[in-house]
């Protein structure tokens, strides 16, 4: 990771400041501080080759990016700046931007992630080969990784102390907005034939999606409408957050994931409407800081998720013997594309497979079907997740997937096995998130459309339904499954502990 470097005002004749997972201006860390220490900032944002080489050429997430690129460009066009876009491999675009536009310091937000990392130290090297100083600071979380220790100085692994000590340390200064637009006359705009228009997808390689029919809106206009929308029904979160026919979540991951919204600003929202009694904004502070606590946990535990590869935090679970094989590709197809004859888990998977957006509530069922019902390795699930959600994160969906396989830090106990059936009873009562996907068992009753294969064939044949051809038969028993689930962990508990 680069050094942190103060700068102070004016510092600086020329700086660059490089948009990454921040794409706005109020409330910007980096902005500010470039705004503060530069006498002119030009800004850039690059299309990583790096990442986008490895995409599918249809990805919602490089849409919702070029987007919301547009609209800041807009912005900061409005503010006397400019937006220089560029299509290229970032660690040796920034340098080489650096050098041509003759800049003195570059001026960015970190990213924890270890690719991020290891780009940005690549970065740093080249700038400082040229005499140019780069600089980061904390945007995409309140906290950083080392800002919320045991008292012996230790990373929290385990989430209610962590939590604890979190809102302990809480208070105005963490919270406190970079007021952007007080120093934005510093803003310089993009040198003449630098100033293109932000590319079109095609002209990056990328082609449109269905973004624009899920109504799934960008830019900061976009996070400030679904925030103000979730303001009004936030007082019901703790209770609506579960039932995933129901409109009950933020919607906000992927602005929190491309920084179209400030961290600070929700955080600093829910907890004053925490401390008014209001259970549902503490309960959506609860999950603000269960994503930082996973963000704690990769940076302080990197094997996690080390040269592309996720190892469990738990060791001993990685000695767990997952199915493999012909007959388990099957049933990882079969889970992928919603047809493993179980609906809340079948229409899960075609909420992700069609929105990019799968209900939190639900990715711990899927999850928990991969691993303890299908008995298959829980990083098949976690890369299929990566590369179909939104709102990717690596901390939070790494952290997600080893809570529901046992294999993580605070993990639910491994003999904790979701039942399928158990849980779309609960949690989809009416079979109305069911029928939204699955409409071919909208003819069943409330009670037979969590378990058809338990439908007797007169109803079955009212609903026009032929168990194994018009709607799968289950490819598990999750009784079996589940015996065999205690089994597999036993015998990896077991090799543990005669070590």
């Amino acid at each position: 990771m680069p050094p942190i470097l103060l700068a102070v005002d004016k510092t600086y004749p020329k700086g660059l400041m490089w948009f990454r997972r921040d794409l706005r201006v109020d409330d910007n860390a980096a902005l500010y501080r470039a705004l503060r220490a530069c006498r002119q900032v030009l800004c850039v944002f690059v299309f990583d080759k790096a990442i986008l080489d490895a995409l599918p050429t249809a990805d919602r997430r490089v849409e919702f990016i070029r987007e919301s690129l547009v609209e800041l460009e807009a912005e900061l066009r409005a503010l006397g700046g400019g937006l220089i876009v560029r299509h290229a491999v970032a660690a040796q675009e920034i340098p080489a931007l650096a050098r041509e536009l003759e800049v003195q310091a570059v001026f960015a937000n970190r990213d924890d992630e270890p690719d991020a990392l290891e780009r940005d130290a690549k970065v740093f090297g080249a700038l400082a080969n040229a005499g140019v100083t780069f600089h980061t600071y904390k945007d995409s979380t309140v906290f950083d990784r080392d800002e919320v220790m045991t008292k012996t100085g230790q990373p929290y692994t385990v989430f209610t102390p962590y939590k604890r000590a979190w809102l302990a340390k809480l208070d105005a200064f963490f919270l406190k907005s970079y007021p952007v637009r007080n120093h934005a006359d510093a803003l310089a705009p993009s040198p003449q034939g630098w100033g293109d228009p932000v590319p079109t997808l095609h002209e990056i390689g990328f082609e449109k999606t269905n973004l624009s029919a899920l109504e799934i809106p960008t830019g900061t206009s976009g996070a400030g409408k679904l925030f103000e929308d979730f303001f009004e029904r936030i007082d019901r979160y703790d209770e609506a957050r579960n039932f995933p026919a129901v409109r009950g979540p933020s919607y906000m991951g992927i602005h929190l994931r491309f920084g179209t919204v400030s961290i600070r600003q929700m955080a600093s929202l829910s907890h004053q409407l925490s401390l008014q009694g209001n259970t549902g904004a503490a309960t959506w502070l609860s999950e603000l800081i269960w994503r930082e606590f996973y963000f704690q946990i990769l940076a302080h535990f990197p094997h996690v998720h080390k040269g592309g590869e996720s190892k469990s935090f738990r060791p001993e679970y990685d000695k767990i013997q997952w199915h493999h094989g012909k007959h388990a590709d099957q049933l990882f197809d079969a889970w992928c594309n919603g047809r493993t004859g179980y609906p809340l888990v079948d229409a899960a998977m075609l909420q992700i497979n069609q929105s990019g957006y799968m209900h939190n509530r639900l990715r711990m069922v899927a999850a928990s079907f991969l691993c303890k019902d299908l008995g298959l390795d829980w990083r098949r699930g976690e890369a299929y997740f990566a590369l179909h959600l939104n709102d990717f994160e690596l901390a939070s969906n790494n952290g997600g997937w080893q809570w529901a396989s046992s294999s993580g830090c605070d993990a639910q106990p491994y003999f904790r096995i979701f039942n399928p059936v158990t849980q779309s009873e609960r949690f989809d009562p009416e079979g109305k998130f069911i029928r939204r996907y699955l409409p071919q068992l909208a003819g069943l009753s409330n009670t037979a459309i969590h378990a058809p294969w338990l439908a007797s064939p007169v109803e079955l044949e009212a609903a026009d339904i032929k168990l194994g051809e018009t709607y799968p038969k289950p490819v598990v028993d999750h009784a079996e499954a589940r015996e065999k689930t205690l089994q597999r962990y036993g015998v990896a508990r077991a090799k543990a502990l005669q070590k």
